[in-house]
Order: C-alpha cells, then sequence, then structure tokens
C-alpha cells in the first residue's frame, strides 16, 4: 500500500550534519598540521646535513692545507688559528715526531656548525717529501 504523494515524512535533523561537518574539519585539519609539522622537522634535519658537511669541508680544507705545507717543509709544526675559509675557518695542529706526525683540524663553517678531523700521517725522506695518511677519523 502506498502513501499518498500529501502525506510527506519529516526528518528531524537537530543539527548532527553540522556537528559531523564540524568533527571532520576539526579531523582534517589535525591530519595537515600534523604533516606540517613532518615536513618542518625534515627540511630542518636536511639543513643540519648540509652545515655539517660543509664545516667537515672546512676542517678537511685544513688538512690539505698542512699536508701541503708538510710536503714542501717536514719539519713544519706550526698550523693555523682561525684561517679563514669559505667564510668560515679552521685551525690545525701538528704533533708528533719525524716521521710521524698528528694532524688536527677543526673546521667552523659560516653556519658556526663545527666538524673536526684528524690524520696520522707518515712522511717520507724523499724530496718532494711523500706523506701518507696512516689513519683518517671524522669527529672523534
Amino acid at each position: 500500500m502506498r502513501m499518498p504523494r500529501s502525506h510527506k515524512i519529516k526528518m528531524r535533523n537537530d543539527g548532527s550534519v553540522l556537528l559531523m561537518v564540524v568533527f571532520i574539519i576539526a579531523l582534517l585539519s589535525s591530519i595537515v598540521m600534523g604533516m606540517l609539522q613532518m615536513n618542518m622537522e625534515e627540511t630542518q634535519v636536511v639543513q643540519n646535513q648540509v652545515r655539517a658537511a660543509e664545516a667537515t669541508a672546512t676542517a678537511e680544507a685544513g688538512l690539505n692545507d698542512t699536508l701541503y705545507q708538510i710536503r714542501t717543509d717536514p719539519l713544519w709544526t706550526t698550523g693555523f688559528t682561525n684561517k679563514a675559509f669559505n667564510g668560515g675557518s679552521y685551525t690545525v695542529a701538528v704533533t708528533g715526531t719525524l716521521p710521524n706526525r698528528t694532524v688536527t683540524s677543526t673546521g667552523t663553517a659560516a653556519n658556526s656548525f663545527v666538524s673536526r678531523v684528524a690524520a696520522d700521517v707518515t712522511i717520507g725522506s724523499a724530496i718532494p717529501h711523500i706523506i701518507r695518511i696512516d689513519e683518517f677519523r671524522v669527529n672523534e
């Protein structure tokens, strides 16, 4: 039996749809905010890795500069103090007695990140002096 068209069924809607919409918007907002936070944290991690790599490259430049000095004069142990390099600087200390030396270079990048490299080297007696790196350490 069919109901006549004149009888419409009234649905009561006491704001439950509005409440559901507000709940869904709040849920989606929370998800978006969480994703943005994760994205910002990952960006910071990448920036820190780049800055640390710059500091390590600066420290390695100090090591290379020192090896050049030792290659021309194996008695050279002066080292460097805050020698400018690529917006940052490096400080190098040379210790030990011939033919073995330890070279420790601390690099500070332009962004104030610091890295240290150290190398135990053996210096040959023939001119030009051949330098062999026996051990290389980074940030120890």
